[in-house]
């Protein structure tokens, strides 16, 4: 995985450094531009798509894959992120997906954040 995304909507997803390697113990975290800058679509532009129970699949650095089930979907203002509930630790491995959301037309921006929470269910060799 790169690092963070850089600023410009329709980097790709990149990993955020100081969390665990996705399928390490503790919260992997993930952000991605739901947007592009030719287009409405982004890397993560159908992440709120995704429903508890589905999986999804991250390949790492080594090759390896780590599969994750879908446990739940949150939206949040910016303003009153939940750094805590995102970051903090967790007593197995697990994985967020962060994206913008709630555009706001009057100012251009986008006022939420989507998390995807997930936990790691199983690993392969690519």
């Amino acid at each position: 995985m790169a690092a963070v995304p850089p600023g410009e909507a329709g980097s790709p997803a990149g990993w955020y450094k100081y969390s665990p390697t996705p399928g390490a113990l503790g919260p992997s975290v993930i952000l991605g531009h739901v947007n592009s800058t030719t287009s409405n679509v982004g890397i993560f532009y159908r992440l709120r798509e995704l429903k508890p129970g589905q999986t999804f699949s991250v390949t790492r650095a080594d090759r390896s894959v780590a599969v994750f089930q879908v446990d739940r979907l949150a939206d949040f203002k910016k303003a009153t992120f939940p750094t805590l509930d995102v970051y903090g630790n967790t007593n197995r491995p697990e994985i967020r997906l962060i994206t913008c959301g709630g555009y706001n037309p009057a100012t251009n921006l986008y006022d939420d954040n989507t998390v995807v929470y997930a936990h790691l269910i199983s690993s392969h060799r690519a």
